[in-house]
């Protein structure tokens, strides 16, 4: 996915980017990359952080860069932030989200015989470059933002670093959230996360509504308005469940509360389910488990712990093998929690499934005598087509379209998967059934999509619930 910090102060800027950056790594880990804008003009450092973390890549730039207005980032994707001069004058710009027709846009592009571009990702263009493109195509920096929201199919929140100060744009329908601080003396800041402005004395002011666009004015200190918010809003509903930190709130609800509520509505509808300990899989799970254990008066124990000091994370590389080595390699039992235990673990949600099978399968050698698993999330059976989350090369890695295969004898059509998103029909029942075989679990339960919904407490129509319905 990725996550963007960005500010205008009334004193040195450097200092805040860096630690509002940092502060967005759980988002992502290819690369980083920090711009700022002062008397020397546009300053900016991008770095490869899949085998660093972005704080230690960086601290060796901060004496090099000043100024009092400034953007920063974490990719999943290209190199960011880029520098573009255009006829409304010259920007840095970072993106979160996703550009699906992006072939299509650059063949557009290219038909203008004195067009090119110069960033690539992937083997293609950048698609950062793309979006910022489309902005420098407009007439005015306000109508490129309108332009880029209107021309991808996708998704795309962005921020732009101009001389007037740092434009914050949230995609169009508010897939992905943008908060807006302010510090005492006047400062001010745009988040993707918004507990990046806690630590650094800024006060949350709003969030910005679906499309809308301001303007931090670094001459004012102002918030000028730049696009309205529209009247379509399609929250990521998973930023809440796994995506977002503890400590963030998005739409003014607490990511820490909702995993708790999830938790609780879990155990809600687990009558006559007898164990020793609940557990939660770290680190996502261990709300939902701390809810469940708390609703049921029942023990919570951490059966695992993760390590954290030296490993990166196990998605980091591009071998499967590698991935599955390294989650291995993180989380360690505690056997004495274990033994001759009947445990129920809680996860976020099960996408793969091949990491968690692996921690799992290794519980029997310690002794555990059940192992009961609850999802906080309806099964995924759909590949997410807006925030990059869990890119899959075929729907058949993901483990619920797997069993859903199977079931169907390889004839499914996802215009047909209606009976499987239900968790009251024989199919979806027999749907676990075969995830919870495959993984080899005592008990298997989903939460139901309205349970989740409900532990969000944001308006159901308002949501995007894409990679549990297929529907946008």
């Amino acid at each position: 996915m990725g996550g963007f910090f960005g500010c205008v102060s009334k004193t040195e800027c450097v200092a805040d980017i860096f630690y509002g950056t940092d502060y967005h790594s759980h988002l992502g880990n290819m690369r980083g990359g920090m711009m700022v804008l002062g008397e020397n003009g546009f300053q900016k450092f991008i770095h490869d952080i899949r085998r660093d973390q972005f704080r230690s890549k960086f601290e060796r730039d901060l004496d090099a860069m000043h100024g009092n207005c400034g953007i920063g980032c974490i990719s999943d994707t290209d190199s960011q932030p880029l520098t573009v001069f255009s006829s409304s004058g010259t920007f840095g710009i970072t993106m979160v989200g996703i550009i699906n027709n992006l072939e299509e846009l650059q063949a557009e592009f290219l038909q203008n015989r004195h067009t090119h571009f110069t960033e690539s990702w992937g083997g293609g263009v950048s698609p950062t470059e793309v979006a910022a493109s489309l902005i420098a195509s407009a007439s005015s920096l306000a109508e490129g933002l309108r332009t880029l929201q209107d021309k991808i199919d996708g998704s795309c929140s962005v921020l732009l670093l101009t001389e007037q100060g740092v434009y914050a744009s949230r995609d169009k329908v508010g897939r992905t959230p943008i908060v807006i601080g302010r510090k005492e003396d006047g400062s001010l800041a745009a988040s993707f996360e918004s507990c990046a402005l806690h630590n650094l004395g800024y006060k949350v002011i709003r969030w910005l509504g679906p499309g809308e666009a301001v303007l931090l004015n670094r001459t004012t200190f102002e918030i000028d308005s730049v696009l309205p918010a529209r009247k379509v809003m399609k929250m990521c509903a998973f930023m809440w469940i796994y995506y977002g930190f503890p400590a963030a709130s998005y739409e003014g609800i607490n990511v820490e509360q909702v995993r708790y509520r999830c938790g609780e509505n879990l155990a809600k509808q687990d009558d006559g389910l007898e164990v020793d300990a609940v557990a939660g899989v770290p680190d996502s799970g261990t709300a939902h488990a701390l809810g469940y254990a708390g609703y049921k008066h029942l023990p919570y124990r951490r059966s695992f712990v993760k390590y954290t000091p030296t490993w990166p994370r196990s998605f980091i590389s591009d071998s499967q093998t590698t991935r599955r080595h390294v989650a291995k390699m993180k989380l360690i039992p505690i056997q004495e929690f274990i033994h001759d235990q009947k445990l129920l673990f809680c996860e976020d949600s099960i996408v793969r499934g091949t990491q968690l099978k692996d921690t799992f399968a290794r519980l029997p050698e310690w002794g555990a005598k059940e192992i009961h698993v609850r999802a906080a999330c309806p099964p995924i059976l759909f590949g997410c087509k807006f925030l990059n989350f869990s890119p899959s090369r075929t729907p058949l890695e993901l483990i619920a379209r797997r069993a859903v295969h199977a079931m169907e004898n390889g004839q499914e059509d996802e215009q047909h998967l209606e009976k499987y998103t239900d968790a009251t029909t024989p199919e979806y029942q027999e749907m676990v059934r075969r995830i919870r075989e495959e993984m080899g679990f005592t008990t298997l339960k989903y939460q139901t999509l309205e349970d989740t919904i409900k532990a969000i407490g944001f308006p159901a129509d308002q949501l995007c619930t894409y990679c549990w319905t297929g529907k946008d």
